[in-house]
């Protein structure tokens, strides 16, 4: 389950097929990095919540035990697992039963962190999910992505533009969409998850920070008793921001920009980095652009 409705729907889907199958027990894989490209962050662990709510529920109804799994990226915008981070992972998705271990966790962090992390998710004890408010949540999603694919579709060009130096992977069909749409001056076209990611990172820009401008003082206050890391997260990506990328966006999403929502520290190195690659867009000179954004990859420990 990737997309918005299909996560909301996920209980009934289930129960379709449980019903008819009648399994000793279920597997349901619910997205995190898709459901994040396409709403937002904060909308995609939204979204996981309730559908992992409701599964919950079902499986109580039905008698059929349901085993989640999510399938989360070490990148922070991905989900934000990696071994110094196992136990806010665990604290937020108390009822997964199986995470999903990428790249960058394996090959980015010393063998023994990579071991414990990986021990610690194998023996916890799973327990009922979090209760979420289902209303609530899905009016901040609603909230939350409309703004978000607002301001999406006025960076997509930027994000194309350094996607194409980003370090090709395997190919993958791109994203059109959520975010096509017919108009005389074409369509807005996004790279898939990992090179969208790295892109926007790689010129400071943390893509968690993207419309949470549309937050109030309420909806703040709600996210810090139902997303319980959200600032951790919060902090852990803003030390990736650098204001300079603030004279290179359109000024839509420039005045935007939301970063004082808690306390961070940047990393210096990573905005020395990041500065030369804003500087060889807005120079138009990008013979060295590969190299800078696979210097801050390492630096993060993480692509996209």
């Amino acid at each position: 389950m990737e997309d918005k409705q299909s996560m909301l729907n996920a209980h009934n889907i289930v129960h379709d097929y449980i019903s008819t199958v009648k399994p000793a027990y279920q597997r349901v894989f619910l997205a995190r990095s898709d459901p994040a490209m396409n709403y937002g962050s904060v909308s995609s662990v939204l979204l996981n919540k309730i559908a992992l709510q409701r599964l919950h529920n079902l499986a109580k109804e039905s008698g059929v035990d349901i085993f989640p799994i999510i399938g989360v990226g070490s990148a922070l915008f991905r989900g934000n697992l990696k071994p110094t981070n196992v136990a806010n992972r665990l604290e937020e998705y108390p009822s997964v039963q199986t995470f999903t271990v990428q790249s960058a966790f394996k090959y980015d962090y010393p063998e023994k962190e990579v071991i414990s992390g990986i021990e610690a998710i194998k023996t916890r004890e799973r327990r009922e999910p979090m209760p979420i408010d289902e209303a609530r949540s899905i009016m901040l999603v609603e909230k939350l992505s409309t703004e978000y694919t607002r301001q999406i579709e006025i960076l997509a060009p930027l994000i194309n533009l350094i996607a194409k130096y980003v370090p090709p992977r395997r190919k993958r069909k791109l994203h059109v969409g959520l975010f096509g749409y017919s108009r005389s001056v074409g369509k807005v076209t996004l790279p898939r998850v990992i090179s969208f990611c790295a892109a926007l990172y790689s010129i400071g820009l943390p893509p968690e920070i993207l419309a949470l401008n549309a937050l109030d003082n309420e909806d703040k206050r709600f996210l810090k008793e139902t997303y319980i890391h959200f600032e951790d997260d919060l902090r852990d990506a803003l030390a990736y921001f650098n204001e300079d990328v603030l004279s290179l966006l359109p000024s839509e999403v420039a005045d935007k920009i939301n970063h004082g929502i808690v306390d961070y520290e940047v990393d210096r190195q990573h905005k020395e980095i990041t500065t030369r690659i804003i500087n060889c867009v807005k120079e138009e000179r990008f013979a060295n652009t590969q190299d800078y954004i696979v210097e801050a990859a390492w630096m993060r420990r993480f692509l996209g």
